[in-house]
């Protein structure tokens, strides 16, 4: 006779935490910084070039399309900016109690909006 051993919880069984979110915000943005590097090895690879690849990287980069990757570039680097701010504290020592845990969630969440509109703000004005 098969015996039958317990299930133990998985994905669809937890309530998301702020620091579970963060934690998977954290590994993706990591992700998407490894995809921007590219888009910078290329700009400088346009550079390299002459004058003609680099204008067909800038006309991408102009594009809708660009300036969304860009965008999520910026926020990208800005969360992992934030974030990592964050974890240097907890190397320390500071900031494991759960309201602390939470509040500085947000931080990082708020942090990495002011940043990432701030950067564009300059750069579009």
């Amino acid at each position: 006779m098969k015996q039958v051993r317990p299930l133990s919880p998985h994905l669809q069984i937890y309530k998301p935490q702020i620091t579970s979110i963060l934690s998977i915000m954290h590994r993706l943005t990591g992700i998407g910084l490894s995809v921007g590097t590219i888009l910078i090895v290329l700009w400088l690879t346009s550079l390299s070039l002459g004058e003609s690849s680099y204008e067909y990287y800038i006309i991408f980069v102009k594009s809708v399309f660009g300036k969304l990757i860009l965008i999520a570039f910026t926020f990208a680097l800005s969360y992992h900016l934030s974030n990592g701010i964050r974890h240097l504290f907890w190397d320390l020592g500071y900031g494991f109690e759960l309201d602390v845990v939470f509040k500085s969630g947000v931080v990082v969440i708020f942090s990495t909006l002011v940043l990432t509109s701030l950067v564009w703000i300059y750069i579009l004005f």
